[in-house]
């Protein structure tokens, strides 16, 4: 790779890493930066009170405000009068940093219309303490463990000269952003536990640029942070994967296990595939090839628990889902699946579990062991109108049963597709109770892991599931307090 050209701080301690492809570490783009005060001191506003908050982003609807809603989730109540945080148009995903003192938040829909919005609230004072455009969408941020520095995957950033697609490097103390880490189609971040290697996958076959740099297709890309750059920051290709999507590390750091996406994401075959990330030589700027993938029949999204990964995907046959499954009522549907993968043994334990089709994006263990698995775009049954008893519904969540005895009316090893329409955006259980909030459809319901169905709640009896008096179109739900 040439090193020639000028040469710049890139970075100070826990901001912008080393880089490697024709890297600029200045912003190129205009970023258009608002109350950009350091994110811990706050501006002024309302502190709710709450103990166990959650923040739930709401896209906007019909009568009610754009913003990030309060709830208390320990009562399960929205407190009367607390307004919403304001957070752009339409918020959505949103990552709470490691020490829990702010939540960041983007706002975007995918259209030219879209405000594009970043976002960084401050927990304590519950305000939005600095904001700025992105160039273009995202689907994937990552903090690092120290909580100082958020990096942004945006796959349609436009590169001077460049193929688009970049990694926006954010300074989370001084609340701005900071450099930019050129990628081409950047999509999924993934940072190890000692915050020193950034994995970062790319959604379409790209070289990289300059001499001395490899021509080999890569799909993975391992990004040194150090604490001072002075020099072009190394992005180092790895070639040999399949599409993938996430990355779960051990917790030595020695060992990254990559889940590839495969033909669901237009690759070849899903897989597991263990990468060696002692085998990277940052100042040679070399890695080794991965390990040899185990193949699964569909991964899109994966959880890891001691040595057992859970995937979730739907599999995919000549640009098709492929696995079809049978509805409440006999009917052939087509269904996504899940496995059940030993990491120890690289093997798989159980598979062709059924679940709901889609894109499987959302996944987390809830108390007594369910298994909560959202999907976006999957097959809906809707109910006839007026709908009748018995009539069948199906939408994108799954929940499946991880113990060895029967949990209400799911066996063990078994999955219910609750009777709800629509997307599952968010899935967050809450600690210390044996309750699951999911955003589906637009809105938020509680789950009683105990009975795998929705709970009581003594505060919207005639409503159960739901919270009196929350009402919009919410996409993300996180816990801040826990």
């Amino acid at each position: 790779m040439s090193k020639t050209g000028s040469r710049r701080l890139c970075l100070t301690k826990a901001t912008l890493p080393k880089i490697l492809v024709t890297l600029f570490c200045l912003l190129p783009v205009s970023l258009i930066l608002s109350n950009c005060g350091g994110a811990t001191s706050g501006t002024s506003g309302h502190t709710s009170g709450l103990h166990t908050r959650a923040f739930i982003s709401d896209s906007v609807s019909s009568g009610t405000t754009a913003g990030v809603y309060i709830v208390d989730a320990k009562t399960d109540v929205h407190p009367l009068g607390l307004q919403p945080i304001s957070a752009g148009n339409t918020p959505g995903m949103m990552v709470v940093t490691p020490n829990r003192a702010q939540t960041l938040v983007f706002s975007g829909t995918h259209t030219q219309s879209s405000d594009n919005l970043f976002s960084v609230i401050n927990n304590t004072t519950e305000s939005n303490v600095s904001h700025f455009s992105l160039p273009s969408y995202t689907e994937s941020f990552v903090v690092s463990p120290d909580s100082g520095t958020a990096y942004v995957a945006i796959p349609n950033a436009p590169v001077v000269g460049q193929n688009p697609g970049f990694v926006l490097v954010v300074n989370l103390l001084q609340g701005s952003a900071s450099g930019q880490i050129n990628l081409p189609s950047v999509h999924y971040l993934w940072m190890n536990n000692g915050g020193n290697r950034l994995l970062a996958f790319t959604d379409v076959l790209s070289s990289l640029y300059g001499q001395n740099c490899s021509t080999t297709p890569a799909f993975a890309f391992v990004i040194i942070p150090s604490e001072v750059g002075i020099e072009p920051c190394p992005v180092i290709p790895v070639p040999g994967f399949d599409y993938p999507v996430q990355a779960y590390f051990t917790p030595d750091d020695t060992t990254a296990y990559v889940v590839n996406c495969g033909p669901e994401c237009g690759g070849n075959q899903a897989s597991v595939q263990p990468f060696d990330m002692t085998s990277c030589d940052p100042d040679h700027l070399t890695c080794g090839a991965p390990g040899q993938a185990a193949g699964v029949d569909a991964a899109s999204v994966a959880l890891v628990q001691g040595s057992t990964m859970y995937l979730a995907g739907t599999p995919y046959a000549n640009g098709a889902p492929s696995f079809t499954c049978l509805g409440a009522k006999g009917e052939t549907l087509n269904c996504g699946e899940l496995t059940i993968f030993d990491l120890t043994t690289m093997s798989v334990m159980a598979s062709q579990i059924p679940i709901t089709d889609g894109y499987h994006n959302r996944i987390a263990m809830g108390a007594n062991g369910q298994l909560f698995i959202g999907a976006r775009t999957c097959t809906e049954i809707l109910p006839q109108q007026p709908p009748q008893p018995g009539d069948e519904i199906r939408g994108c969540l799954s929940i499946y049963n991880s113990l060895s005895t029967q949990v209400g009316s799911v066996p063990p090893g078994g999955v219910l597709i609750p009777p709800e329409n629509g997307d599952a955006t968010g899935i967050q259980p809450i600690a210390q109770r044996t309750v699951v909030y999911v955003v589906q459809g637009g809105s938020l319901l509680i789950y009683d892991v105990t009975i795998d169905a929705l709970e009581y709640n003594p505060n919207n009896p005639n409503n159960p599931g739901e919270i009196f008096g929350l009402v919009g179109d919410f996409i993300d739900v996180k816990t801040v307090d826990f």
